[in-house]
């Protein structure tokens, strides 16, 4: 009975194999299929170029070396961003995040770009609540919404907090205005 697989075709297959996994990374990149990717086109390059090498036992070895290196050189080096902090772990790390508007953002439409830690690509579909954000403007993400579509507010925004703030801030300022000697009993100091 004839063998299912000629052995002298493993290194040729291995490779092949190798080949296309780097193209799919190349065409989608993200580091799901590099590591196996170069292991499986090393392991069958060598096969190909040294024939006693091309054995399916020294082809084994070779693919679990050759990944096992690839894998530390891809941590090591991190080529997808900076030890792991141009990523995302959670799609609620976004919140609070800063970003900038980069197309206008309406209750149904827009795009804006993190600034810090907003992963591989920092550009999102946002939406807001309140009105329109113009491009250009600064804004903060309220919710992350699953990581899709966030939704964002201008940071110049007031909540309730601010605007008490503010507001005594302005009373006390006019109090120190038309009071400048400090004589009126029922101010107290700031």
């Amino acid at each position: 009975m004839a063998p299912l697989l000629d052995v002298d075709l493993l290194p040729f297959l291995l490779f092949l194999a190798g080949t296309g996994l780097m193209i799919l990374e190349a065409l989608a990149p993200g580091a799901h299929f590099i590591v196996i990717g170069v292991a499986l086109f090393v392991a069958g390059l060598v096969g190909m170029l040294f024939s006693p090498l091309g054995t399916a036992p020294a082809m084994a070895i070779m693919v679990l070396v050759v990944g096992l290196a690839t894998l530390w050189v891809y941590r090591e080096f991190d080529f997808y961003g900076g030890k792991g902090s141009g990523q995302t772990s959670s799609s609620d790390d976004l919140r609070g995040n800063r970003a900038t508007v980069t197309e206008t953002v309406t209750a149904t439409d827009g795009q804006v770009r993190i600034v810090e830690g907003g992963g591989f690509n920092p550009n999102y579909s946002a939406r807001t609540e309140f009105g329109e954000i113009s491009e250009g403007t600064e804004v903060i993400v309220t919710d992350p919404g699953g990581g899709n579509v966030l939704t964002v507010a201008p940071t110049d925004r007031e909540d309730e907090i601010d605007r008490e703030l503010r507001r005594e801030r302005e009373r006390r300022d006019h109090e120190a205005a038309t009071d400048p000697d400090g004589e009126n009993e029922d101010v107290e100091p700031a």
